[in-house]
């Protein structure tokens, strides 16, 4: 996919990947949704921006995955906290729910803080949709009626060859007054719907359009399971020597320990490994220097979500700074091969090869002078910063992994081998 920079964002205006096979009509409705920019309050920005197929569906901005990782929203000048996790394989997440099982653990939801519980709307991804839309620093729409507005009446009808009553019926458009939708360009304007039947119809509208999009991200398309390492599963593929010594350390409870979170059982289509089990764990991650909300910021991710649940607040304080187990796959996809990643909540790491040295030797290395050292200084130094919440941090299962620098290697070249072509 090729970027047309805008001087004013740097959002690129974007053009839809071909299809990957024939797309049902909900399909490729929810697709148009997941691409279409005017569904922004400055037409500038989809879901697609932050979450970009030539990337595996993760952030393609250079300058952002370079520093502090979070994406500039709609209007210019407005960053949220976090960067954007990849969409892909989103939707083999289960709705939040816990196991008992010699304590409380957490499983589920989308958004790294497991807030989009999928509770609403029977799909974590469509409960997770629905939020970038009205989220200020995101799309930063005032309204889910400027959404259901927007759909109903697109800028580029021919951007839409299947339409949301093509798909949902002419029974479920709403007619959302001017004096609404003349409101719709200001991203701080506070719409007061009144009519209450109205509101429900316009509830029940953007409902469907997150359905749409979820029913997209279910696609092939979005998880197309076509990395080198699924064809040498099947059979059809190879890999090379030091990539299946690379998988060995991956599986090995005695080395990396890696398959004990990003799990290799079978829990995608046809029975493939997803990368993931949806669990939520605190690595110690260090702060973000470059992070827009400050250097001192740091993200109490799963439990500032679970302080507003009634069922769960009394967990939270022992998962402060947890963020949900990603997904592997993708993790070496981006635009040209010098364009610079950034890995895990903050943006910390910008090499595969921190990320493998930092779980090997976190508790290991003596800690940085400077408690805001970027991963190359720290990597430079032989040392590591303090992460952003210990007292919750994972000391069972990485820190201390006692692999040597070879077997380090073979980690990141397998890891490698998961990117979908």
């Amino acid at each position: 996919m090729k970027h047309v920079w805008m001087a004013t964002g740097l959002l690129p205006l974007l053009a839809m990947p071909s299809l990957a096979a024939e797309l049902s009509p909900i399909e490729q409705l929810g697709k148009s949704l997941f691409f279409d920019t005017n569904l922004s309050v400055n037409r500038n920005q989809a879901c697609a921006s932050c979450h970009d197929p030539d990337t595996g569906f993760t952030s393609p901005f250079d300058e952002f995955n370079a520093a502090g990782a979070v994406v500039q929203g709609s209007v210019a000048g407005r960053f949220g906290n976090r960067k954007p996790p990849s969409a892909a394989y989103a939707t083999f997440s289960p709705i939040l729910h816990h196991i008992d099982d010699d304590g409380v653990t957490i499983v589920g939801g989308a958004f790294l803080d497991g807030r989009a519980t999928g509770k609403k709307l029977g799909s974590v991804t469509a409960d997770q949709a629905q939020g970038p839309f009205l989220n200020p620093v995101e799309m930063g729409l005032p309204h889910a009626a400027c959404v259901v507005a927007r759909v109903l009446d697109p800028v580029d009808p021919f951007a839409y060859p299947v339409g949301y009553t093509d798909v949902w019926g002419a029974d479920a458009a709403v007619e959302i007054p001017a004096e609404i939708t003349g409101l719709c360009n200001d991203p701080d304007a506070k719409i007061d719907i009144g009519d209450e039947a109205l509101a429900a119809r316009i509830d029940g509208a953007f409902d469907r359009i997150a359905i749409s999009i979820a029913t997209y991200e279910a696609t092939d398309e979005m998880n197309p399971f076509s990395s080198r390492f699924d064809a040498w599963v099947a059979g059809t593929g190879t890999l090379s020597e030091q990539e299946r010594r690379g998988f060995e350390v991956f599986e090995d409870e005695d080395k990396g320990n890696c398959a004990a979170c990003h799990v290799l059982a079978p829990t995608g289509r046809e029975q493939r490994a997803v990368f993931t089990d949806w669990t939520f764990d605190n690595i110690g991650v260090p702060r973000n220097r470059d992070n827009p909300q400050g250097a001192d910021y740091v993200d109490p991710g799963l439990g500032e979500f679970l302080r507003t649940d009634p069922v769960y607040a009394a967990y939270a304080e022992d998962v402060m700074g947890a963020q949900q187990v990603p997904t592997l796959r993708n993790l070496d996809k981006r635009l040209s091969p010098n364009a610079p990643k950034a890995y895990m909540h903050n943006g910390y790491f910008k090499t595969l090869e921190g990320v493998v040295h930092f779980y090997n030797t976190r508790d290991v290395l003596p800690r940085c002078a400077d408690p805001l050292a970027s991963e190359a200084e720290a990597l430079a130094g032989n040392c590591w910063p303090a992460p952003e919440f210990e007292a919750t941090m994972n000391k069972d299962e990485l820190g201390d992994l006692k692999l040597t620098a070879a077997e380090e290697a073979d980690l990141v070249a397998f890891l490698k081998t998961l990117d979908d072509r």
